[in-house]
């Protein structure tokens, strides 16, 4: 099994969703199966009691499970059938620990956030990822986790650590992390700016994380000398440097994906 953890940086809203959406089309059509998993860091068990103002559409599932939106988009690309389980919240998961403190399942242990909490995270994602998600009931290959949310944030930051500890217990090779970033224009010079990312990767890394690939989102394609400078700044590869520009419909992402070379990046990865 490799995981592929989609994360993003410097602002929320910048189609991380869409990204590992794509990836996971991109895979399925090499012939991979594939899976997915979206983790929202809020406190509530589910999106079901959201405001749709404050947080989107509320997508339901076929076990009634009422989800993020993006579970919808990983449905449609990839023609999956996810459950309530493959969407993981802060809520859940610390419901499941108290669960497990009340039975006695700690045998008397001070429960704490390392190890239970980042434990119980990991292992809700080995067990769903091998859960089959289409019709031919095959065990999925792929499964991309998207985390929610901005790096840097509060509520992300047990994610993080129990992602660190999860691509140390499965081994590099079966884990890839592709990290989505804003590259701005600032209008009054129009030129597209790096210091954004350079210091989102800065706050990436003080997690524990170094990321393989970097999507950048931006208005306009890359130029060749921003591109480098990213490669060069956040010790990527230029080949890893991925642009993402601004397209009229989301459909157009994983061709613009496919032109440079991302499903075979995070499968050599």
């Amino acid at each position: 099994m490799k995981y592929i953890l989609i994360s993003g940086g410097v602002v929320s809203g910048l189609g991380k969703g869409i990204t590992s959406s794509s990836i996971g089309v991109l895979l399925k059509a090499a012939g991979v199966q594939v899976t997915s998993i979206k983790i929202d860091p809020y406190l509530n068990t589910d999106a079901g009691t959201m405001s749709p103002y404050e947080h989107g559409e509320v997508f339901v599932l076929d076990d009634g499970g009422e989800a993020d939106l993006d579970l919808g988009n990983y449905e449609r690309f990839m023609n999956v059938n996810l459950s309530k389980d493959h969407n993981i919240t802060t809520g859940k998961v610390y419901s499941k620990v108290i669960e497990k403190e009340r039975r006695g399942d700690y045998l008397g242990k001070t429960v704490q956030v390392v190890p239970h909490v980042t434990d119980e995270l990991q292992m809700w994602i080995e067990r769903v990822a091998q859960l089959p998600v289409t019709d031919s009931k095959e065990k999925p290959e792929v499964c991309l986790i998207e985390l929610g949310g901005t790096v840097g944030d509060i509520e992300s930051m047990v994610f993080l650590e129990a992602l660190r500890q999860f691509r140390f217990r499965v081994g590099a090779g079966n884990f890839c992390h592709v990290h989505v970033s804003l590259v701005p224009v600032v209008h009054a010079v129009g030129q597209q700016k790096t210091k954004p990312t350079q210091h989102g990767i800065m706050t990436l890394r003080s997690t524990g994380h170094s990321p393989d690939i970097i999507c950048c989102r931006a208005t306009k394609p890359l130029t060749r000398e921003i591109t480098r400078k990213i490669a060069l700044s956040c010790m990527v590869p230029a080949s890893h440097v991925v642009s993402i520009h601004d397209c009229k419909n989301i459909y157009h992402v994983p061709l613009i994906l496919r032109k440079q070379r991302v499903p075979e990046l995070v499968l050599e990865i």
